[in-house]
C-alpha cells in the first residue's frame, strides 16, 4: 500500500465531529514514510476533544496510546508497561525501572513501519518526573547517532500551549525536534451551532454566550441536552448551567482551581471586573481596589493559562484591553456567581428571571460583538471590506473637545495593495437594539475624527452589526452603498 493509500485509508470516524484539518494534519504526521523518528506536540485547553481525537488516530493507524495521570513515577511506569504489554501481545509485560528504558521501548515500535506512539496528558507525567523531557531528547539523539531506520511518530499531548512551551524549554528543548505542533481550539461559532444542532442564528448566539465552542460541554456536562428551539433557551439555562445537579454548573469554578490560594481571590475579582466591562489594567485595578502591579501579575497568569485574551486598542496600540476567553467563565462571573446562594435555595426560573437582563447586557452583548469580530476575519467575503481583513478588535475614537468618545466594537484592519494595517472598517455591534441612521451618523463622525487625527480613512467602510435588525432609513443607506449591515443570519450563513 502506497503512502497516499495509507493516508486515504485512515478515514476520520463519524463520531469525531468536524476537526477535518486537525485529523488531516495528524494523519499526515503518523503516516509519513520518511526515515527517522519524529515528534509531534498537541496542545489545547481542557475539554476540547484532544483525547477523543488522538484515541481515534491511534486506533485507525494501529498505534499505541497511553493516557497519563498524575501519579508516582513507579506507578506510572508499571501502568505504562502493562499497556505496552497489551499492545505488543507480550506474555509478560516488561518491568521498567527508569523512563530511559520505557522511552527506548516505545520508540522501538517504529523500527518496522511508521507508527503513532501517543502519550496523552504529558504534563501530568512531568510533575513527578521532571527529567522526562530530557530523557526523550536523549533517546532521539541516540537514534540519530546510531543511524537506526526508526519511524516512530511520537505525539506528546497536554494542556495549554504556554504550559507545553515551559515544559519543553531549556537546553534539551523538544521544540527543536518537533515537526508537528498542533493546537486543538474550541469550535468556531458556526461549527459550534452545527455541533449543538441549532438552526436559529439568534439562539446560536445565546447558547454560544453560555458554553462557547467547547465540545465536551454538550456530551459530558449536560448529557446532550440542547435547546429544542428559541422558546426553549430560558428553560435550557435553568435545567443546565443554573442547575447544581448538572456538572456544567460547577465547571467554571474548575477552570480556576489550578490557581494557588494567594492568587485565587484576586483572580476572581479581576474576572468580575472584566465581566463588568473594565477591560484595561488601570480600570480593573480601580474597580477592585488593588495595586496595578498585583493586577498586572494576575492578568499575565490568567492570559498564560488561556483564560484571558489581550488585545491592543485599534487606535491606541499602547493600550491593552483584556477579555475573558471562555464564555462559560464570563457567564459565571456575571450571572451565576452573584446569584449563587439563591440558585441553590430557590427555583432556578425565578433566579433566571432576575438575572436575564444582566445576561443580555453583560454576557450576550459582548459575546455577540466578539462573534462579529470573528466573522470579519474568518467568514466575510473577499469584497466585503474592499481588502483582505487581517485583524478585528475594539477601538476607542477620541475626537476633538466637545465630540463624544466612540467605543467602536468592530475595527477591521487589513491589507490593500500590499499595504498592511490599512483601516478597512469601523463598526458598532448592538445585540438587543434595532439600529438606524443615528448609529451611522456616529460612525461617520468617528471616521471624520479619525481622519483629522491622521488616520487614513479612505475606503474605510462604516458597518452596523445587529442582533435584532435595522430601521428603514439605515436600509436605504445600505442600498445607496453608504453602510455595511450584518444581521445574525449573515453572521452565521453569509459573507
Amino acid at each position: 500500500m502506497s503512502p497516499s493509500d495509507v493516508v486515504a485509508h485512515l478515514t476520520k470516524p463519524a463520531r469525531v465531529f468536524d476537526r477535518e484539518m486537525e485529523w488531516a494534519d495528524l494523519v499526515r504526521f503518523v503516516c509519513d514514510p520518511s526515515p527517522g523518528a519524529t515528534l509531534g506536540l498537541v496542545s489545547g485547553q481542557r475539554r476540547q476533544g484532544k483525547t477523543f481525537l488522538l484515541e481515534a488516530v491511534a486506533k485507525a493507524a494501529d498505534g499505541f496510546y497511553f493516557d497519563g495521570h498524575a501519579a508516582a513515577e513507579a506507578e506510572t511506569l508499571q501502568r505504562l508497561a502493562e499497556r505496552f504489554g497489551e499492545h505488543t501481545r507480550a506474555t509478560h509485560p516488561p518491568r521498567w525501572q527508569r523512563w530511559e528504558d520505557a522511552v527506548d521501548a516505545l520508540l522501538a515500535l517504529g523500527d518496522q513501519r511508521p507508527v503513532p506512539v501517543i502519550i496523552d496528558n504529558f504534563p501530568d507525567l512531568v510533575g513527578p518526573s521532571p527529567a522526562l523531557p530530557s530523557v526523550i531528547h536523549g533517546a532521539y539523539r541516540r537514534l540519530h547517532q546510531v543511524g537506526r531506520n526508526n519511524r516512530a511518530r511520537l505525539i506528546l499531548s497536554g494542556g495549554i500551549p504556554s504550559l507545553m512551551r515551559r515544559l519543553f524549554s531549556g537546553p534539551s528543548s523538544l521544540h527543536q525536534l518537533a515537526s508537528l505542533e498542533l493546537l486543538v481550539r474550541p469550535f468556531d461559532f458556526r461549527e459550534a451551532a452545527r455541533f449543538w444542532g441549532i438552526r436559529s442564528p439568534r439562539l446560536a448566539v445565546q447558547v454560544h454566550a453560555v458554553v462557547g465552542g467547547t465540545p465536551a460541554y454538550r456530551g459530558d456536562l449536560v448529557c446532550d441536552d440542547a435547546p429544542t428551539g428559541p422558546d426553549d433557551f430560558d428553560a435550557w439555562v435553568c435545567r443546565t448551567v443554573l442547575n447544581p445537579r448538572v456538572p456544567l454548573f460547577w465547571e467554571a469554578r474548575n477552570l480556576l482551581e489550578e490557581e494557588n490560594h494567594a492568587n485565587r481571590a484576586l483572580s476572581h475579582s479581576t474576572l468580575v471586573a472584566i465581566a463588568a466591562g473594565r477591560s484595561t489594567p488601570g480600570e480593573i485595578a480601580e474597580r477592585i481596589g488593588a495595586q496595578l502591579t498585583d493586577v498586572s501579575h494576575v492578568l499575565a497568569v490568567l492570559q498564560n493559562r488561556g483564560l484571558l485574551h489581550a488585545e491592543p486598542d485599534a487606535f491606541r496600540p499602547a493600550l491593552t484591553r483584556y477579555r475573558i476567553a471562555e464564555p462559560l467563565l464570563a457567564f459565571e462571573q456575571s450571572v451565576a456567581w452573584p446569584h449563587r446562594a439563591a440558585i441553590e435555595q430557590e427555583d432556578a426560573a425565578d433566579v433566571w428571571q432576575r438575572a436575564r437582563a444582566t445576561f443580555d447586557s453583560a454576557v450576550a452583548a459582548p459575546r455577540f460583538a466578539q462573534l462579529c469580530r470573528d466573522w470579519a476575519t474568518a467568514h466575510a467575503g473577499p469584497d466585503t471590506f474592499n481588502g483582505a481583513p487581517e485583524a478585528a478588535v475594539r477601538g476607542t475614537v477620541s475626537g476633538p473637545v466637545g465630540h463624544p468618545r466612540l467605543d467602536a466594537d468592530v475595527v477591521v484592519r487589513g491589507n490593500v495593495g500590499g499595504r498592511p494595517g490599512v483601516l478597512l472598517s469601523v463598526g458598532l455591534a448592538r445585540w438587543n437594539e434595532t439600529m438606524d441612521i443615528p448609529h451611522l451618523e456616529r460612525l461617520r463622525q468617528a471616521l471624520s475624527d479619525l481622519g483629522t487625527s491622521g488616520e487614513d480613512t479612505n475606503g474605510a467602510v462604516p458597518a452596523c452589526y445587529s442582533g435584532i435588525g435595522f430601521g428603514p432609513e439605515l436600509r436605504a443607506a445600505e442600498a445607496r452603498g453608504e453602510v455595511l449591515l450584518i444581521d445574525v443570519d449573515r453572521l452565521y450563513h453569509g459573507e
